[in-house]
């Protein structure tokens, strides 16, 4: 894959603040977005925006809300080459943290963190000036704040890990699941379909030696229904344009053939404002991060990190209605890899923590959590 290595320096921060990110040179904004974010540090919890080379605005386009600046253009629609050898990433217009990024030319091989220097401010401790007395805080032991200020800071002023955040960025750019790679494979140039339009049977029982858990007996699987991950997974990537059919025949895509496209199209088939969406990430993070749990026992776990406001037929949401939703999205998870679901007691999926980028960002922060608290 293409990289562009990005120099991006907090803007107004002492100690400096630094890192070299490598990002897909054909990344679009909300990639670039996501992959700052995890290069700093930073929790997504605010709006943000980037100002182009040649002066143009561009951000998130909420339904609903007037952009500011009014010629601001919709990030969807932009990507890395439009900003330019030198642009600035605006975060949380509160706290107003900017970054100063200069595109340095082509990368490592893969998306990461090459280099960096410096401690990210912890999320809303009050912009470069809070920060600054933040810290002047914490080196006086005889501050009346002091001991206030440490509980509320607690672990999060951790020291750069290169390693850490290099392995962050890559998990954040994403990796085609292994069941997807390998339904594409099986596929390879094309096969024909039977008449029903199902895979023919030859492919079913290839998968099946690789995914024998999906059939609920254990038998030898007649058609892709009896494996209904696989049944899903070859609709999904349909839908999401990886495979055609055409004359009877199931080929790949061009666009199969590119890592970045796969999971860019995988990942655009979540709504980032859907309650589907934010209930996959979080019981994939849940899992990566707590470890394997009974599956009747998902939704007490999951409930907790929904938040406020979600609703059924006009009603509060229930943790019952969290955990039917959760069976019922199992079948998805476990195609993509980010559960498995064979047995009882569910482990998180190899792409628990490299499909969906929410998945991911939970992740990480819910890890340093558990540092900082000791756990």
């Amino acid at each position: 894959m293409r990289t562009a290595r990005l120099q991006v320096t907090l803007r107004y921060v002492e100690p400096p603040v630094v890192r070299l990110v490598d990002v897909p040179a054909a990344a679009t904004l909300p990639e670039v977005h996501n992959l700052l974010q995890a290069a700093f540090g930073w929790w997504d919890y605010h709006l943000h925006q980037f100002l182009a080379a040649d002066g143009v605005t561009y951000g998130m386009v909420i339904p609903g809300e007037e952009p500011w600046p009014e010629d601001m253009r919709d990030e969807t629609r932009g990507s890395l080459r439009d900003l330019g050898s030198r642009f600035t990433y605006s975060y949380d217009f509160g706290d107003g943290w900017e970054h100063d990024a200069v595109v340095l030319g082509p990368g490592g091989n893969e998306p990461g963190c090459a280099d960096g220097q410096g401690i990210c401010p912890p999320e809303d401790c009050g912009g470069p000036g809070g920060y600054t007395e933040m810290l002047a805080t914490l080196a006086d032991p005889i501050d009346d704040e002091h001991d206030e200020m440490s509980e509320w800071v607690g672990g999060r002023l951790r020291p750069f890990d290169r390693d850490h955040v290099d392995g962050y960025v890559n998990a954040m750019a994403g990796a085609v699941p292994a069941t997807v790679r390998l339904l594409l494979e099986l596929v390879g140039d094309g096969v024909r379909l039977t008449p029903t339009g199902r895979l023919p049977r030859t492919l079913v029982h290839a998968v099946q030696q690789h995914h024998p858990g999906w059939h609920l007996t254990g038998r030898p699987a007649a058609t892709e229904d009896d494996l209904w991950p696989l049944a899903v997974l070859h609709h999904l990537l349909r839908r999401v344009g990886l495979l055609r059919r055409r004359g009877g025949v199931l080929a790949p895509t061009k666009a199969a053939a590119d890592d970045l496209q796969v999971v860019r199209r995988l990942r655009a088939d979540f709504d980032p404002h859907d309650f589907t969406t934010s209930l996959v990430e979080i019981t994939a993070a849940v899992l990566a991060i707590r470890g394997p749990r009974h599956s009747q026992r998902l939704g007490e776990l999951v409930m907790p990190e929904l938040g406020h406001g979600w609703s059924i037929d006009g009603r509060p949401l229930t943790e019952r209605d969290v955990q039917r939703n959760i069976h019922q999205l199992a079948p998805t998870m476990q195609a993509l890899d980010l559960i498995d679901a064979t047995g009882p007691t569910w482990p998180a999926g190899p792409s628990a923590r490299t499909l969906l980028p929410g998945a991911t960002l939970r992740a990480d922060v819910w890890t340093r959590e558990r540092q900082s608290n000791g756990r």
